[in-house]
Order: C-alpha cells, then structure tokens, then sequence
C-alpha cells in the first residue's frame, strides 16, 4: 500500500522463540489422556472393540484393502499407525476414528492404481474353481521368483548407476504446507495452524535451506491440487505435509517428506507426546528434516535449531492462540483479543520471548493508519516488546524487522538500515526482510535498487512479496500503468485485500482515472471499516473527478471523526492536497510531523506531493525529517 502504516506484508511470517531438543517417545503402557482414555498407550481390553485394529490383516480389512497397500499408506502418506512397545515388525494396532479422519484429509489425487480391491471370500457355488485355483497359484509362485530376480537385477544396475555418480537433485528449498487438524475439533485450528508456523521458522533459520513464508502456504490449507503443482507453483524442491492430533493431554504429529518434481514420499515419522513437550517435537521435526534432505548446517545454526529452554504447555497455548487472533484479524478487537494472549502468556511466564513478539506485532498494528490508534502511544510499545524480545533471543528476526520498522518512521534512517541488515544476516533467505529493506531504499530516493531488492524477495518467496508490495513501489516511481497491472493481479487471488484496493486507488488517481478509482476506494473504505487513511485518497478522488459535494461530505465524516476520537494527520494532508488547499495541507503537515506521521517517510517519492514541491515550506519540511 502506498503508505507505510499499513505494513505491506505481515511480520509474522517467521515464528522466533524458544527452541528444545526432543525425544520421540511413545507413551508408557497405561498412561492416560485428560479425558481418562489411554492415547495412544498400547491398547487394554477396556478399548472398544470396533476402535482397535491389532493387527495388519485387520487394518487392511477395515479399509477394504490389502495389507500391502495400506503398509504403503502408512510409509509414504502418513496413515496413523502404531507399535507396540516391544517394536516388532508388524506388531502394530491403530484406531478406527484416527483412520477414518485420516481418510477424510487424504490428499485429492492421491493414487489407488495397482491397490487391490476388497478382500472376497467364496461361496459354496465357487467350490469346483478350487483346485484350479491352487494350480494357477503354482504358476504365480514360479512367474513371482522369476520376476524376484528380475527386481534385484534392475536394482543392482540402479546402485551402480548412483555408485558411478549419478544421484537425485539436492534439495535446496521447501514448503511447509499447513498441518491439518485432525482432532475432529475446529477449536483446535490455531494449535496446527501455529505448529506449522514454528516448524517454518525454525527451518527458515538454516541459510543453506530456502523455506516460503507461512504467508505463501496459507493458501494450501486445503488443496485441490497435487503435490508437484504446488512445488512449481512456489519454486521449491520439497514439500512438507502433516497432520496434528490432540486428545486430552496428548498430541500426535505426523509428517512426511515429498520431492516436488516427482511426488515421491521419501520421508515420514510419526510423533506420540504429551502436549507439554510440543516444544521439543517441534525442534526434533526441524532436525530430522534437516538431516534428511542432507542441508549444511552450521555450528551456530544447530545451536539454535536445538536451543534449549522448557515452557509450560498453558504459555505456549496462549502464545499460540495470540498468534491465531492476529493472523484472522484485521480490526481492533480481533487484534485486541490476540494481544491479551500474548499478555497471558508473558504473565504466566516472562522470559517466553516469542511472546513479547506478538505484542509488539499488535501494538505496531494498532498504530497503522486502518485502525487509527496514536502512533505516538504505540511505537514505544512496540519498542519496548521487540527489545525485550531480543534481550531474551538476540536472533528473532521478526523483533529486528520490527525496530527496523519504527525507526525507520521516526526518520532515525542509519539506525533502520544497520537492524534490516542485521535481520538479513541472521535470515538471507527472508524474503520480508528483503521487502522492508526495499521500502527503505524507496525512501531514500533510490528507487531502482529498491525495485531490485523487492523483486529478489519475490523470488525467494513468490507468495509473501505481493503484487501490493512491488506495486507501491511502482507507484512512488511513477511507473503508473504497471503500478495497476500490479495491484490488479494481486485483487484477482484476494479480492477483498484493503492493502491492494487502496494502493489501485492511489495509482488510479495518480494515472488521471478518477473516475475509476472511486469504486475501487468504496470498496476499500467498505473492507477496511472505514479506514480514515483510506477515506482521505477518496476524498481526493471525488475531488479529480468534479465530484466537490462528495469530497466535502466525506471531509466533514473526517473532521467529526477527529473531533470524537484519533485521526492521523496523513488522512487530511491527503485530502485537503486533493482538494488543491494547499496552505490546509501545510497546517497538516505540520501536525504530521509533531506525531511523526509514516506519510512524511515518502516526502522525496510520494507523486501527491508534486503540487507544493517548489514551496519553500516543502523543502525545509524533507530537510526536517533528514532525507535532504
């Protein structure tokens, strides 16, 4: 969007914080849930019949299949299946409702071909066939070794191929796409919807490893398309599926590695714990897939993939549900609520550092121009949590781009610039980091280099740099139509986006269509509740298309607005340009800069201050805010 306070794209794409060391432990005979049902113990005779599958033959015909194919489930799709504490081959149990919502989640086109059919068993008319039967069988035996031999021979030649050099691609980048819930309760959402986020941040950590933001997979919660699609759709090598499941005081992760290109499962494990030792799942899930896809990994990384620090379970489900809140919010009670998470969880526990990166992502979006709070009330706030964050865990990269951030909008421009680069040392891969430098280069004038930088974030992570954040860029470069082109593309996979809607409405505006921005900003005033940021580029619409009693009906909202409550200055500045009072938009500038308003970042870009560039005023206001 074309102003600041918006924050173009979300911060919490990574997730920092605690990180522990894990064992995969199954539980001890006996040990039960919250709700006094063993899980998942080996099971007792007090388990349901219908409910307990003792064995491979059982679970096979109770999918209708045959052993081998739900052996290759278990393997290469992650079916719930479990041991027996002795870990025999084959002594294996599972639970009915676990399959069937398995079954349920199952990946649209996952392939049943060369499965066989539903066991049959004959009936009295099928007798005579017997014997013959039983020759044709010999004949199987006999076919069944020759194409034994057949196997081991293809086999051998194939180790000899990888002997003389000849191995699969290396994988250098991956998606985690979101974990599904399978704990048959929707209130359970936020826990596999958080889980997914810390197991991104803690990969995201390894430099030699390219990990898309959450921002990017969010849209594959619940695909309709394959595997291989989605690998090329976000240019990775690998893909991360799993589920969660909870039950009392239990949880159970699964998850598996699948190559992008040909689908293959290469990889899965399963996980029983307590949920108290979420954490610890957490960090031996990022190792073993670490290990798996064979990626360096330096000292330093290592210490902080396996770092550790114990939490209690009830802190981390407050950080969890805070989290939850913020990412589906986007007014202020929603972001309110998720900010009382983060203060539950920092009163139970005050050195959970993830936490105080929550709070500073709420305080930071209160202040944005959409919701309309004092800046000057919550940029201490978000100070004062991301430098404790970063006392507690100096390697969050969320906290360092949150300082860069609020730096950057009290004009302390070399201090900015040294925290985004701190944050790209500790995360090169971090396509936001990238984008917020971007931002910052724009406000220096130096739009080019800016564009580069964007771009080089859109490559990284094609998803998390968005159509608004390359257009807002376009758009202070005055390269108009591809500005729309931009935020078109970004409207045609969220249409409802009030960042994008409101960034088509300036560069409308600017490219001489007023007439067409009107709708495109009603409907972004409509979205955004009636964002005042938004209300004073409608202003100026209204006012380029001759529409002065619309302009000055929304101006007079405004001012009662500003009469009962907030309104940043960067609103009227807007309107009040728009309207060509140039001596008003002065007196607002000015009131701008008492608050340290984000419109004055863009005094050497922003087209709409083109009219007063020649004043006197205009001049020693840049000098003012050091960007002369």
């Amino acid at each position: 969007m074309p102003l600041y306070t918006a924050k173009c794209s979300a911060l919490r794409g990574k997730a920092g914080g605690a990180t522990i060391p894990a064992t995969n432990s199954h539980p001890q005979n006996g040990e039960e849930s919250a709700v006094g049902e063993p899980f998942p113990a080996t099971p007792t005779s007090q388990s349901p019949p219908e409910e307990r599958l003792d064995s491979w033959k059982a679970i096979a015909a109770y999918l209708k299949r045959d052993v081998t194919t739900v052996q290759r489930w278990e393997k290469r799709e992650g079916m719930p299946v479990h041991r027996h504490l002795h870990d025999k081959r084959g002594s294996v149990y599972a639970l009915g409702h676990e399959l069937d919502a398995w079954l349920q989640s199952r990946r649209p086109g996952s392939s049943d071909q060369g499965e066989e059919p539903e066991a049959h068993t004959p009936g009295d008319g099928e007798a005579d066939h017997e014997e013959s039967g039983r020759t044709q069988r010999g004949l199987w035996v006999g076919l069944t070794g020759v194409g034994l031999l057949v196997v081991l021979a293809v086999a051998y030649y194939v180790v000899r191929i990888h002997a003389n050099g000849v191995t699969r691609p290396k994988i250098q980048s991956l998606a985690v796409l979101p974990l599904k819930n399978l704990s048959g309760d929707a209130s359970q959402e936020y826990l596999a919807d958080g889980l997914t986020e810390a197991l991104i941040g803690r990969l995201a950590g390894i430099h030699d490893l390219r990990v898309v933001s959450r921002t990017s997979v969010v849209r594959f919660k619940d695909p309709q398309v394959s595997v291989p699609e989605i690998a090329k759709i976000l240019g990775v090598d690998a893909i991360v599926e799993g589920s969660v499941m909870r039950e009392g005081t239990r949880i159970r992760v699964t998850a598996q590695l699948i190559r992008g290109a040909t689908d293959e499962h290469f990889w899965s494990e399963t996980y029983d714990q307590e949920f108290r030792d979420v954490l610890p799942l957490e960090s031996e899930l990022a190792q073993s897939i670490a290990k798996k896809v064979e990626v360096t990994v330096t000292g330093e990384e290592h210490k902080r993939l396996t770092a550790t620090r114990p939490v209690a379970p009830e802190v981390y489900e407050s950080y969890l549900k805070g989290m939850y809140a913020l990412d589906r919010g986007n007014d202020q009670a929603s972001i309110e609520q998720g900010m009382s998470y983060f203060e539950d969880a920092i009163k139970r526990d005050a050195a959970f550092a993830p936490a105080y990166v929550g709070l500073a992502n709420g305080y930071d979006e209160l202040g944005t121009v959409f919701i309309g709070s004092p800046v000057e009330q919550m940029r201490p706030k978000v100070v004062n949590a991301a430098r404790r964050a970063l006392e507690l865990d100096p390697n969050i990269v969320e906290a360092h781009l949150l300082l860069a951030a609020v730096q950057q909008e009290e004009w302390h421009w070399a201090e900015a610039e040294a925290e985004y680069r701190r944050a790209l040392e500790l995360d090169p891969n971090d396509a936001d980091a990238h984008s917020r430098l971007a931002f910052w280069l724009l406000c220096q004038g130096r739009t080019e280099e800016a564009l580069t930088w964007a771009r080089r974030g859109r490559d990284l992570d094609p998803m998390a740099v968005s159509g608004t954040t390359i257009g807002d860029i376009l758009f202070y470069s005055r390269r108009y139509q591809e500005a729309i082109h931009e935020y078109r593309s970004a409207l045609a996979v969220q249409p409802e986006d009030a960042s994008a809607l409101w960034g088509l409405g300036f560069a409308l505006v600017a490219n001489n269509q007023p007439e067409d921005a009107i709708p495109v900003l009603q409907k972004a005033l409509s979205v955004s509740n009636r964002s005042p940021g938004v209300m004073g580029v409608l202003i100026r619409a209204y006012a380029h298309a001759g529409r002065h009693s619309d302009a000055l009906r929304l101006l007079a909202e405004l001012n009662e607005r500003s009469k009962a409550g907030y309104v940043p200055a960067g609103a009227f500045v807007n309107a009040y340009l728009g309207l060509g009072e140039n001596d008003q938009a002065f007196a607002w500038l000015e009131r701008a800069y008492n608050e340290q308003s984000n419109i004055l970042q863009f005094l050497k870009v922003h087209p709409f201050f083109d009219p007063i560039r020649a004043d006197h005023r205009f001049a020693e206001l840049v000098r003012r805010v050091g960007l002369a």
